[in-house]
């Protein structure tokens, strides 16, 4: 870590604050682990091989059957990593097309009255069960059995423990065509007939009969207890056998609770890996620093706090790793140990790991390069990322429209300029956005010239003037912002998920923008 360069001792107030926080040592569990496919066909031995020679102590290991953790769990040990089942379970995984056949009064239910039976929501793997069914936490339980029984596993991991997400991390939305800057009846899950049939025995009411039943705190409340009741009924079934219990939840308990309705700080959990994919919401690294700052205050006090993050063949994980670790997470696991395909960037993440092993191990397993910063900056403007991200995005939006324009490119019709363009405005930087937009046409080959035509020159040079906020509501905050060489109003949109920064959008107004680009 930079801070482990710099120093070793923090100040005895510093110390005391990791003392506080923590409630039991951690040195009995990996400190860096990773998420695994596995599969019967796979060399498991050189992939434990990479894997220690990585760093990587830990991993939570999806196979299809209890009999294949028998298998792989002897190699495992063999490279000293320990192996945690990571099953999914309210959304099924495998053999899910027979349980939908055999049980479609299982599934869950949206605000309009669909079943996960026989609709969609997003992807055709999302079959989400009702957690309010007895029969469906039974069989969740007799799963979860049937994997702690296996000789050697050291814990169990279980991730899609939710429901359907009501909202998905922002940079998501352009790729289903939705804009989620509030709870939509579509994406709003949990209205199973039972769960319906429980909560009025509880509350006297139906919640459908509401005109807006996504402000209300006592339903919302409610499915997420029903998450967490099926939760710590797993978690007493692995600690039966003497196995850990761990979960992969969303970011924190706050944001987790409003976008799935899992509200994990309840949980009881021995490990929590929150997936902080910071690149998933704002793209910004203090995204992670937030998240593990308000994890540390809300989490079970019992739980052992990770920071699970997207693997990257870029310097900027270790900044990511960085903010976790000195911000309060005991240790990280990473999506995946595949995506480090460089031989340089996995010896540099064993450098780092061996060095953070080394200074814990001086401090008696205190993190001496704990920051010791508890509030969160929540303004936006004083996001540096953030801000040059949208005058980025800002510069590329003109800059197509000038380059639209260009003798060269005047034929090629705008329909196909923003249709090959639109991936590429979700870049951060403006080297990322060149590489998203070359990158675009890779299945129609006759676009690659259009595409590198564009990137030739993508950015504008701009004079964005103030922001000023139009429209604040639910956890949304909408801004204008003129640029004042071409006369387009952009509209900016931050997002409060959690009371967290946790993603934003930039789109030009599409009659100023249209009328500038009529003038050029």
């Amino acid at each position: 870590m930079k801070n482990l360069k710099l120093v070793l001792f923090l100040s005895a107030v510093a110390a005391m604050t990791a003392c506080s926080t923590r409630t039991q040592q951690t040195a009995e569990y990996p400190m860096f682990w990773t998420w695994l496919d596995y599969r019967p066909s796979m060399n498991f031995d050189s992939v434990c091989l990479v894997m220690s020679e990585t760093g990587i102590d830990g991993v939570m290991l999806n196979a299809p059957t209890p009999d294949d953790y028998r298998k792989a769990i002897p190699i495992a040990h063999k490279y000293g990593i320990e192996v945690y089942a990571w099953l999914w379970t309210m959304n099924l995984e495998h053999g899910r097309d027979s349980i939908v056949k055999a049980h479609p009064e299982w599934l869950s239910v949206n605000r309009r009255g669909e079943s996960l039976a026989d609709h969609r929501a997003y992807v055709d793997y999302y079959k989400f069960l009702c957690p309010a069914l007895p029969e469906v936490r039974e069989f969740l339980k007799e799963k979860v059995k049937a994997y702690c029984e296996v000789e050697g596993l050291n814990g169990i991991a279980i991730d899609y423990h939710r429901l359907v997400d009501v909202i998905l991390p922002t940079t998501l939305w352009p790729r289903y065509g939705i804009v989620q800057d509030r709870e939509y009846p579509e994406w709003d899950y949990g209205y199973h007939p039972a769960m319906i049939s429980k909560f009025q025995e509880l509350h006297g009411y139906d919640p459908r009969e509401q005109e807006d039943p996504s402000t209300d705190e006592t339903w919302l409340q409610f499915r997420c207890d029903q998450v967490t009741e099926v939760a710590n009924e797993i978690a007493e079934v692995v600690h039966s056998y003497g196995k850990k219990m761990s979960a992969s939840p969303f970011p924190t308990p706050a944001m987790s609770r409003s976008m799935v309705r899992q509200d994990w700080g309840k949980w009881n959990l021995d490990i929590v890996f929150p997936m902080v994919y910071h690149n998933f919401y704002t793209g910004d690294v203090s995204f992670i620093s937030d998240c593990t700052i308000d994890n540390v205050k809300t989490k079970n006090p019992m739980t052992t706090l990770y920071c699970g993050m997207t693997a990257s063949n870029s310097p900027v994980m270790f900044d990511c790793m960085d903010a976790a670790l000195n911000n309060g997470a005991e240790g990280i696991a990473i999506f995946t140990v595949g995506s480090l395909r460089s031989p340089e960037i996995r010896a540099r993440f064993r450098a780092y790991a061996d060095s953070v092993r080394a200074a814990r191990a001086q401090t008696g397993g205190l993190n001496p390069a704990l920051t010791g910063v508890t509030s969160l900056n929540l303004n936006p403007f004083e996001k540096p990322f953030i801000m040059q991200a949208i005058d980025m995005r800002m510069a590329a939006y003109i800059g197509l429209a000038r380059s639209a324009a260009s003798p060269e490119l005047k034929n090629a019709g705008w329909d196909a300029i923003e249709s090959l363009s639109a991936n590429a405005f979700q870049a951060n930087t403006a080297d990322e956005f060149v590489s998203l937009l070359t990158a675009a046409p890779r299945r129609a080959a006759e676009l690659q010239p259009l595409a590198e035509a564009l990137a030739k020159q993508p950015f504008a040079d701009i004079r964005p003037g103030e922001y000023t906020l139009s429209e604040e509501y639910g956890t949304t905050k909408c801004y204008k912002r003129l640029e004042e060489n071409s006369g387009v109003t952009f509209d900016i949109n931050f997002y409060f998920y959690g009371n967290i920064i946790s993603g934003w959008s930039i789109k030009p107004d599409a009659a100023s923008y249209d009328k500038y680009r009529k003038s050029l």
